[in-house]
Order: structure tokens, then C-alpha cells, then sequence
């Protein structure tokens, strides 16, 4: 699929003075890496706010965003560029369906990435919900089983919704503790990251929110109950992951594929050969060949020999 034209990135002209400051002092970091592109999935269910924060990041309407409309299927990338610097975001629809992992939004989106690469992942997910269960498991799951494990060391959890009032008497640093440790040690379950990988290469938590209800600061900027200015904090956590050193996923043929279970089986062919020599085939000759030492040799057969004695 054709890469859509980049267009240029007036939305960054709707955000206060400061933000815009701090946004290009941040993309210029990566403009000094030798990095000119910059391409963000993001994923999760539905309804967690991924097409609210695309806007936002953004400074522009770009992703339809309805509490009574029910997502497309179809993924959509958007294209801005400034100052040399191309920037694309990729909002997908959510990938569960009627309590089920949807395959076929998996597959969509797996087709629309093809020949793209994944620099971020953004995995969206709500602070202001209070469960998880057996189905967030299994989200993060398809997504390994998609991308790979290594789509991991390139992600961000992202939790929207956040001007919230703790419940309980909690204080909004412990609540936030809480949740995010729950979905972490979910997404780690789900993706088969153990406790030693996860310490060598933690996943980043960056607060979101996108309504208009959030405050801001003296400077106009968009800040949470902890005084983060949110959306500058995203962008630099996003940097930060681009810049930790692993490498971003490339989505080809073969990662859509997947693997070929005929070619992952004839790794053990030898193995399989060299058991049947040893404890098969070996086992079986040397049975012939003691039967054949035990074995009374007729006369008939010791008279041909010359080893007969006496007359027949």
C-alpha cells in the first residue's frame, strides 16, 4: 500500500508557545541522531481513547472519536512533516469484538503495515478502569504473536482518563502505581516477558488526557492532577524508547506470514536421524548380529565349509 502524502504539521500551531517549544526541541533531538522519520502505532481494545490521543499528539482532528459509533476495521496513517522531520501516526481499530480477539481487524492491520516500519508502539490501555481479566492477556498475546516479542522493547503504556479522583482514599500517585503495575505484569504475562527481561528493559508509563476538562498550567499547556505537562512528557518518553537502542520492527511478507511449520520442523530432522541410528537401527543390528553368533550352524553347512568331521 502507498505511503499517504505528508502534509504539513500546522496542528503543532494550536498548542501553546511552550508545548510547541519543547516538541521541536525534542524532534531535533532525533534530527541529531540521524533520524528524519518517525512512524507511532498505536493499539489496544476499543474504547480506551487511541484516536483521542492521536488528535491530541497531533493538534489536529484527524481521527473520528464517538462514545455512540462503533470503530471501522480499517487502520489510518497520518503524515505531517516540519522542519525536515516527517512524522506518522497510525491509529487502529480496537481488536476485540464481542468478548473475542478479532482476527480479522489482526489481519487488516498486519496487510496495512505491510513494508511499513514500526518505530513506537503505543499500547493504550484506561487508568480509570479497575479489573483486568483474561481477555487483556490475550490482546497483548495477538499482538506478540503478530509483531514478535522484540515489539516490546519499542512500546509505551499509555494510560488515558487521566484527571481522575482516586477512589478509597487514595492518593493519585498510589492509585497510579496500582494500575500501572496491574497492566504491566498483564502485558509481561501476555507477551512472555519474564521478571529478569522486564528489569533489563522496562516498558515506559506515560498519563493521558485528552478531554477538555483537563487543566492546564500559567503557560496554557495541558497538565495532570501531578502537574505533568502530559503531552510534551509523551513525546519525550517516545524519543526516549527510539533512541534505547533496539531496533524497530520492519513488517514484511515473512513477519506477516508467519513462521513456516514445515521449515521449523526440519530443524529436528537430524536430531530425529542420528535417535533412530543410535537407539533404533543400531540396537536392531547388533541384536542380528549376536542371534547370528548364537546361532547353531547346521552340518550340511560345516561340511561345504571343510569343518565337518567324520562321514555323511
Amino acid at each position: 500500500m502507498a505511503m499517504p502524502l505528508a502534509r504539513e504539521w500546522v496542528g503543532i500551531q494550536q498548542f501553546p508557545v511552550a508545548t510547541q517549544n519543547k516538541l521541536v526541541e525534542l524532534l531535533g533531538k532525533l534530527k541529531g541522531e540521524n533520524v528524519d522519520t518517525l512512524t507511532i502505532l498505536v493499539m489496544g481494545k476499543g474504547g480506551v481513547g487511541k484516536s483521542s490521543t492521536v488528535n491530541s499528539l497531533l493538534g489536529e482532528r484527524v481521527a473520528a472519536v464517538s462514545a455512540f459509533q462503533s470503530e471501522g476495521l480499517r487502520p489510518m496513517m497520518c503524515s505531517r512533516t516540519r522542519a525536515g522531520f516527517t512524522l506518522n501516526i497510525i491509529d487502529t481499530p480496537g481488536i476485540v469484538e464481542g468478548g473475542y480477539i478479532n482476527e480479522q481487524a489482526l489481519d487488516i492491520i498486519k496487510r496495512f503495515l505491510l513494508n511499513k516500519t514500526i518505530d513506537v508502539l503505543l499500547f493504550v490501555e484506561r487508568l480509570d478502569a479497575y479489573r483486568v481479566d483474561s481477555l487483556d492477556k490475550q490482546v497483548v498475546k495477538s499482538i506478540t504473536e503478530t509483531f514478535g516479542k522484540a515489539i516490546w522493547n519499542r512500546s509505551v503504556l499509555v494510560l488515558t482518563h487521566a484527571q481522575l479522583s482516586p477512589p478509597d482514599g487514595l492518593s493519585y500517585e498510589d492509585f497510579f502505581t496500582r494500575r500501572s503495575d496491574t497492566v504491566l505484569r498483564y502485558m509481561c504475562l501476555g507477551a512472555g516477558i519474564r521478571r529478569k527481561e522486564f528489569v533489563a528493559n522496562p516498558i515506559p508509563v506515560v498519563l493521558v488526557e485528552n478531554s477538555g476538562r483537563c487543566r492546564t498550567n500559567e503557560l496554557g499547556e495541558k497538565v495532570l492532577p501531578d502537574g505533568t505537562t502530559w503531552i510534551p512528557n509523551l513525546v519525550k518518553v517516545i524519543v526516549e524508547v527510539v533512541s534505547n537502542g533496539s531496533e524497530p520492527i520492519v513488517v514484511d511478507q515473512k513477519l506477516i506470514d508467519g513462521p513456516n511449520p514445515n521449515n521449523w520442523g526440519k530443524r529436528f530432522i537430524p536430531l530425529i536421524l542420528a535417535f533412530q541410528y543410535l537407539f533404533v537401527i543400531k540396537s536392531i543390528k547388533g541384536s542380528i548380529q549376536k542371534d547370528m553368533e548364537s546361532e547353531r550352524i547346521p552340518a550340511w553347512e560345516l561340511r561345504d565349509r571343510g569343518l565337518a568331521k567324520g562321514k555323511f
